[in-house]
């Protein structure tokens, strides 16, 4: 199985954005079937995994104008998708799932046997990541952009300014000045 070409994963996602059903089957015959195999790792049966795949597509066609390049691949967000969809299947009460230890990953187990809270959910539960939230999306689009890059995707300097056409010089002014702005935002919210 080849590796879907990010690019074209992305002008697919834009115009399912735009709700294109051409591009949403171009990208469902080149991704459903990795997706396909990353549920059924997840979920051994496969009548559960194909339900997950049918479900994690509905929330693409439905989400993909939320999608946003500069925080994640195409497959990563979507990928993404699929997990989540798969352990909320796990996690159902009426739903069983036979669960065979040999062949059942142990990173799922823990995370289904642990009572702590996903990353998820205590990121979207903390009040310090709402603020930074509200932070971020103050800044200007290009600044947002390099500073999303250089710590979300541990991407350098230099690779930033490569990838977004820019002098190094400028992006590290953009990423400095940004992260200044994101600190004086904070410290207002957390005196407010």
């Amino acid at each position: 199985m080849s590796t879907p070409d990010p690019q074209q994963l992305k002008v697919w996602l834009a115009a399912v954005a735009r709700k294109d059903a051409v591009a949403f089957r171009a990208l469902y015959d080149a991704t459903s079937s990795k997706l396909f195999g990353f549920a059924l790792r997840i979920l051994i049966k496969r009548e559960s995994a194909e339900e997950v795949l049918q479900e994690s597509f509905v929330s693409i066609w439905n989400n993909a104008g939320s999608y946003q390049a500069s925080l994640a691949a195409p497959m990563t967000w979507m990928t993404t998708i699929v997990r989540n969809k798969a352990f909320d299947l796990l996690r159902r009460v009426d739903h069983t799932v036979e669960i065979d230890a040999d062949t059942f990953d142990r990173d799922v187990m823990d995370a289904l046997e642990s009572t702590d809270p996903t990353p998820l959910q205590s990121l979207q539960l903390s009040a310090d990541a709402r603020a930074l939230a509200v932070c971020f999306a103050r800044l200007e689009g290009l600044h947002r952009q390099a500073i999303a890059m250089a710590f979300y995707h541990d991407m350098s300097h230099s690779e930033v300014a490569q990838h977004m056409t820019l002098p190094i010089g400028t992006v590290k002014t953009w990423i400095r000045r940004g992260l200044e702005r994101l600190r004086l935002c904070l410290s207002k919210a957390e005196s407010a």
